[in-house]
């Protein structure tokens, strides 16, 4: 049994074989046809075809499918936006078609193969350009009505006030059309705008997390802002899914100094006391969206061990 595993993203789309016993192939990769959806099927068709016979195709995609009718909403691919993705491309390729959110691929990689492996409640948390997850229990995939499940981030609740002593967060706007959600202070351009509403300063991310671990006294106040915020949304996550481990991915993940304070914080605020860190870098390799589409593909079809 083999199946062919993509990950697509607005700029690539990375591709592998997957076996049986979940272990990938050799990565391939082409630039992603974002506005040709013909494009877009024939770049696919030929990395499949370029991988020999396969049972099945399994995606990891930058996008939210609704599982209710398949329609998939992708704002940096738009030939795929509003498509119902995988019927269109089984009918292309003639071969079952799964398919997943990133957030949702990464935490299937980590729970089959990375920090949750062991774990029966996994919640794979991204904090990345913004914040995202996904939940895994017993090793499987949780969805829900529109495929949000795991979308922790939107919701108008960021506290008005964070930080020891405590200062006002401004309300930012979020993409999403509301004004107050996570998701516009947790990530790392999140982070920007808190250390811009508190310092004047315009800095990335990875300088604030550069002078910050070098210990700057105005990055100190920012990050200690920024864990404050998501401490107290993420222990009501740890508290209501019962989550044993949240192994995080995204460009903030890089930061093990970052990861283990935001750790020792939610830790500080759950119900179930543990000395053991829960929230961690994920270990699942660097392509978890790749062999989280494997694991997906490979239970679909019955074939994953482990």
């Amino acid at each position: 049994m083999k199946i062919t595993c993509f990950d697509i993203g607005g700029s690539a789309i990375k591709c592998a074989s997957a076996a049986a016993d979940g272990s990938i192939g050799p990565l391939r990769r082409v630039p992603t046809p974002t506005n040709d959806f013909a494009a877009f099927t024939a770049a696919m068709g030929a990395l499949i075809a370029d991988g020999g016979p396969s049972d099945g195709v399994a995606i990891s995609i930058a996008g939210v499918i609704d599982p209710a009718d398949g329609r998939i909403k992708c704002a940096n691919i738009p030939c795929i936006d509003g498509r119902a993705l995988a019927a269109d491309l089984e009918d292309a390729f003639k071969l079952p078609v799964w398919i997943a959110n990133d957030a949702d691929s990464f935490a299937l990689a980590e729970a089959q193969a990375g920090a949750g492996r062991g774990h029966a409640n996994v919640f794979g948390l991204i904090l990345g350009t913004g914040v995202g997850g996904g939940l895994v229990i017993e090793g499987r995939l949780i969805g829900g009505p529109g495929g949000f499940a795991g979308e922790w981030g939107h919701g108008p609740v960021a506290a008005h006030f964070a930080g020891t002593p405590p200062v006002a967060i401004p309300r930012f706007a979020c993409g999403c059309g509301q004004t107050g959600c996570l998701d516009t202070v947790g990530g790392a351009r999140g982070l920007e705008r808190l250390h811009h509403a508190l310092h004047g300063a315009a800095l990335d991310s990875r300088q604030i997390i550069a002078a910050w671990e070098a210990g700057a006294a105005d990055a100190e106040r920012t990050v200690d802002c920024f864990i404050d915020l998501l401490c107290g949304p993420l222990a009501m996550l740890v508290n209501t899914i019962g989550a044993s481990v949240l192994p995080v991915g995204g460009g903030l993940a890089n930061s093990a100094p970052l990861i283990a304070r935001l750790d020792s914080a939610v830790r500080g605020a759950i119900l179930r006391k543990t000395d053991g860190p829960i929230i961690v870098p994920g270990q699942a390799g660097a392509e978890p969206g790749l062999i989280g589409a494997a694991w997906l593909g490979l239970g679909k079809l019955g074939g994953a061990h482990g």
